[in-house]
């Protein structure tokens, strides 16, 4: 009896190694079977995400704004006129200053003193003729006429000297801290215009030819193709200098102007009161082609201006600074 329980016991010994190599690959079959099946589990959600991923990237983009209508010029706004002999009809503050000071102080002024030393030369030459004076007068000193000629022109300067000093401070006043910023620079032989505050690139202006701005009711070498576009009502801050030569940034009618200076960055404020388009050249002599080198600002209505920032892709500098102010306070909140 003992013999076959020690035979039983031998046999039992001799299998258990088998037994486990059945085992663990009875397991290793488990889990094989088990890793198609997870992969089949997996691949739908996997086809799942990739069949969204097409639709996120083709769902349209935010509509782009479309750019307001090109505006129209009007004759005699901003522009040169045939027979003007006066200054142009101004559209800023510091312009009407100064043609105040021109038509109203010193356009009188000269004339009075022109028509009176005329007068008085002809006066002269008819009085102290040699066939009506054989005998010179010997007078040397007159004390009233020395202190008349000598007070008289320190008071005219005077008069002259407090407005145009007023106007002088008010042309190179800095601009708001608001003021919407431009760059301007000039090259040989065309404009190029960029909206830091913006976003916007720059962007090149150039002479229309002469059949284009006919035909866009635009005088011809004052036209440009791409106009230099500012809103109206608003200050704005001109950032002007030249890449190659000295240009001058000129546009009569709102009383601007300032040398372009390769090197050098000169600030100048501009406010225009009313919308239009107002035009101007080139003021430095810079080179061949000086005379074709057109200006033309298109003074837009404040919502008109800021949809054409939209539409050059640029963004609204108050927009902008908004979003930056509340996103701290949104982040406050949530903490």
């Amino acid at each position: 009896m003992k013999t076959v329980k020690s035979l039983v016991l031998a046999g039992l010994l001799a299998l258990m190694p088998a037994l486990a190599l059945n085992g663990s690959a009875l397991a290793q079959d488990n889990s094989v079977a088990a890793a198609p099946a997870a992969d089949n589990a997996a691949a739908p959600a996997e086809s799942a995400s990739n069949a969204t991923a097409p639709t996120a990237q083709a769902a349209p983009a935010a509509p782009k704004v479309a750019a307001p209508p090109r505006m129209k010029p009007t004759e005699g706004i901003g522009m040169p006129m045939p027979g003007e002999i006066t200054l142009q009809k101004q559209f800023s503050p510091t312009g009407h200053t100064a043609r105040w000071l021109h038509d109203v102080l010193l356009l009188p002024l000269i004339t009075v003193i022109s028509v009176f030393v005329l007068i008085l030369m002809l006066y002269v030459m008819w009085r102290y003729r040699r066939s009506a004076n054989p005998v010179p007068s010997k007078t040397s000193h007159n004390t009233l006429i020395e202190v008349i000629w000598t007070v008289l022109p320190v008071v005219i300067l005077l008069i002259v000297a407090v407005p145009s000093i007023g106007l002088l401070a008010d042309q190179y006043k800095p601009a708001p801290k608001d003021a919407l910023t431009v760059k301007v620079t000039g090259y040989q032989w065309y404009w190029g215009y960029e909206y830091p505050d913006n976003a916007i690139p720059e962007y090149v202006s150039n002479l229309l030819p002469e059949d284009k701005a006919k035909a866009n009711g635009e005088p011809y070498l004052l036209a440009p193709d791409n106009r230099l576009v500012l809103p109206a009502g608003r200050p704005v801050k001109l950032i002007i200098t030249g890449a190659d030569v000295i240009h001058a940034f000129a546009v009569p009618s709102l009383w601007l102007k300032m040398d372009a200076v390769p090197g050098r960055l000169n600030e100048k404020s501009v406010f225009i009161e009313k919308p239009g388009v107002y035009y101007g050249q080139c003021s430095e002599l810079c080179g061949a082609r000086h005379g074709f080198m057109p200006i033309a600002i298109e003074a837009l209505p404040p919502e008109q201006f800021d949809q054409w920032v939209l539409s050059q892709g640029g963004s609204l500098k108050g927009a902008a600074e908004k979003t930056a102010q509340a996103a701290p306070a949104a982040t406050e909140k949530k903490i």
